[in-house]
């Protein structure tokens, strides 16, 4: 079992766009395998490949019991709106109300290259979402809008490092 430590805020490689996989080997199957083993860790509920280090469109996710992944994931079909809180384990200590669609299916392979759909409601939903955006260097916090984001960029000013060298 092999849990990788989080990147954390700060670190570029969370707002870089990931690269497709093109290569479904070992290298991947061993990728998804690390990614499944991070977000089995109690309170997880996804690891996108670039939250531990690895530009590459590929994420885990741990919903009700059911863990498993998705590469080179595309959403579609989203319904519906759901607005509850909302956290991220790059961003610890931090969760604020964000908006998401309420339902949403999500296109991609399996560690095979197989084509997988997830059709994802309510807190999978949120998770699938979530974790598309990481692919493409989003965090949750870049959807927030009017007073909450204010909050949310003055909790984060608190609690992220200073720029060094300067």
């Amino acid at each position: 079992m092999t849990v990788r430590p989080i990147r954390l805020f700060g670190d570029p490689v969370l707002r870089t766009e990931c690269d497709p996989v093109t290569s479904f080997d070992r290298e991947l199957r061993e990728l998804v395998a690390d990614l499944e083993d991070t977000v089995r860790v109690p309170g997880r509920a996804g690891v996108a490949a670039p939250q531990i280090g690895v530009s590459l469109r590929v994420f885990s996710y741990n919903v009700a019991g059911q863990v498993g992944h998705l590469v080179n994931p595309v959403l579609s079909q989203s319904d519906g709106e759901q607005d509850d809180e909302e956290a991220c384990l790059s961003l610890p200590g931090l969760g604020f109300a964000t908006r998401r669609a309420l339902s949403v299916v999500a296109r991609g392979s399996d560690q095979h290259g197989e084509p997988l759909v997830i059709e994802g409601t309510g807190f999978l939903a949120r998770a699938l979402q979530h974790e598309t955006d990481h692919l493409s260097g989003t965090l949750y916090i870049d959807t927030l809008k009017g007073d909450v984001r204010r909050q949310a960029l003055r909790e984060l000013r608190r609690i992220a490092p200073a720029p060094q060298g300067r």
